[in-house]
């Protein structure tokens, strides 16, 4: 199996690359809007919330709490989670300086970057009349 080689990138690199891995999933996306909406320590309710099994939702609280984006008190015999403020500040501030880079880029190829939006109006249109043909092509039959 190959390495993943991370050690030639940048630390910078490396957290940009978790972050996004770490958001890279529904459940933690839910989890996480989940603990923001509620703005407290959430103590299992997460699997009524989300609608996954107890497990799987253990799994993404350690991913996201691995990384630091929450934290986990233990009360009792039960986990209490709630965002890590501090980290996911930290955080923000990387992927924004990350996804500003655009900002003061010069546009060379801006001319010539496809519409997205035209391309899928073109491509409905051309299903729509694929529809249309082989509506009137069994009609013939």
């Amino acid at each position: 199996m190959g390495l993943a080689k991370t050690e030639i990138f940048t630390l910078e690199q490396n957290y940009i690359a978790c972050f996004a891995k770490a958001l890279g999933h529904p459940a933690r996306v839910a989890i996480l809007q989940h603990l923001f909406k509620t703005n407290q320590c959430i103590c299992g309710d997460l699997v009524l919330e989300i609608g996954l099994a107890q497990a799987t939702i253990s799994q993404h609280l350690k991913a996201l709490k691995s990384l630091g984006l929450i934290q986990g008190n233990v009360e009792g015999t039960t986990v209490c989670y709630c965002v890590d403020f501090k980290n996911w500040a930290k955080m923000k501030q990387i992927l924004s300086a990350f996804l500003d880079q655009d900002l003061n880029a010069y546009q060379c190829c801006w001319k010539s970057k496809i519409d997205l939006t035209m391309l899928f109006e073109t491509l409905q249109t051309q299903i729509k009349s694929l529809d249309t043909s082989s509506i009137s092509l069994s009609r013939q039959n």
